[in-house]
Order: C-alpha cells, then structure tokens, then sequence
C-alpha cells in the first residue's frame, strides 16, 4: 500500500483520525517516522476548516507504531494568522508520536532576505540511481533514491539524495513534504564501522514556503551530523525543489546504540 492509498482509506472522526500502517512502511519494529509524521498531519488537516499554510512542526518519535493506529487531534489556539494544532498518535492505546504543527498566513513585512547558497549536486536526471533495500517490506521500497554526493566524495557524516515517492497523486503538499523529509538515513551511521541499531528521537521541521512544488516528483534532501558522542546524534537536515529552491529546513535528535 502507498500513502495514498493508506490516507484513502483512513477513517475520520471527531479530531480524530484512524489508519492502518502496512508492514511494507516498516524499519524494525517500527514504521517509517516520516510516514507517522504523515499521518499525524493529514488528521490535523483534516481537524479544521481552510487552515493557513503549514510552517513548523515539532515532532517526537515517543514509541513503536505498526498496524492500526488512532490519531486524535487537539486544537490548541486559533488566532488570526497562526492555528496551533497538537496531534497524538496511539497504537495499542499507547502513545507512539507526539507532534505540534504551526500553520500561519503570510503577513506584509519589510524582512525579505534568503541564504542563495545551493547544494553541489548533480540534476535528478543525471543522478546514478540508488540501490532499493533487500526487504521488500522495508520502507524506503515505497520511494525512488538517486545519488547526489558519492561515497567515495563523503569525507564528513553528509547524506544527500534525489528521492521521490513511487505514489504520490492526489496527496497534500506539505504531508508529501512530511513522508519524504525524513527519508535520508541519520548522517550518523556514515561513521559506523559495522551496522548497527538507531532511533530518531524528536524532529523540528520548518516550511519554507507555503506551496511545495517541483519537477516530476524529485525532491533534493541533505542530512549531515553536527555531533555524534555518548550515543546521541544532533544533524541539521534540508529539502530542495528541483529548482534549488529551499522547501524545508531542520534538525532532528537520533540515539545510537553502537
């Protein structure tokens, strides 16, 4: 199942939203946090009337979801340019994300100022393709991957992809930009010397603009580790359109366990 086809079938109710999360969106025992993420805000977008663009969501991975899930919805202020809405999602009746998601409408400001540094990296159409995981079942089989920084060029913990979802017709904007913002690996584990176990912690996610767009589905996404010591990991993490135009910026929090 996509995330189309998952969100077509998720049952609204009253802020309230309920899914079922199939084993091929799953990392472990878990699923995917970006399609958790996902669900969380298609049931606070579904909670209320013509909401402002989203602009910020704080989000903590709290514990283990899989199978059927509940997302119940609170809004916490309403005023007139920003909606706070905090979103619980349950499996098994236990607490498994918490998010809060800030939409807010553009004001007039006399601030217009954007860093123009762009990314180093091929076109998505020149981009060699990356290898898909051996588990069918394993979550990133629900996306296409395309190198945009070669292993043998990485000298620091920096991931940077091409990546699309393989579905994507008919979903919002900013829930696309949930399931593909955190579809890189943690940045961390390009200095691991054997495989092993990790587990984001909490992620700020900050929109950078309020209508998503790019070419064919292609999205530019960068994590790179700013620290890695007594089994935590801080890494600043990036989306591009097509264009080099940024979309999201961020930081996320990943425990390791080697």
């Amino acid at each position: 199942m996509s995330l189309v086809d998952i969100l077509s079938t998720a049952e609204t109710g009253d802020n309230s939203l309920a899914a079922r999360i199939p084993d091929n969106w799953m990392q472990g025992r878990t699923a995917y946090g970006g399609l958790s993420a996902a669900l969380a805000l298609e049931a606070a977008l579904r909670s209320q009337d013509d909401l402002p663009p989203l602009r910020s969501a704080q989000i903590a991975f709290v514990g283990p979801l899989a199978g059927e899930v509940e997302v119940k919805t609170e809004l916490l202020r309403r005023g007139r340019t920003a909606a706070f809405i905090e979103a619980n999602v349950y499996g098994d009746g236990k607490l498994g994300l918490k998010a809060l998601f800030v939409f807010m409408t553009a004001l007039e400001s006399s601030i217009d100022y954007a860093d123009t540094a762009r990314p180093e990296a091929p076109d998505f159409a020149d981009a060699a393709p990356a290898p898909t995981h051996p588990d069918p079942k394993f979550f990133t089989n629900n996306m296409e991957f395309r190198h945009a920084l070669p292993i043998e060029e990485r000298h620091a913990p920096d991931f940077m992809r091409w990546v699309r979802l393989k579905e994507r017709d008919g979903l919002h904007p900013m829930v696309e930009m949930m399931a593909i913002g955190d579809a890189m690996p943690p940045a961390a584990m390009a200095l691991f010397k054997q495989p092993g176990p990790i587990s984001s912690m909490t992620w700020q996610v900050n929109l950078l603009t309020p209508n998503p767009v790019t070419t064919d589905g292609w999205w530019l996404t960068r994590s790179t580790a700013d620290l890695a010591r007594e089994g935590s990991s801080s890494q600043v993490m990036q989306v591009w359109n097509a264009d080099r135009t940024p979309v999201i910026t961020g930081m996320q929090s990943v425990a390791i366990f080697v």
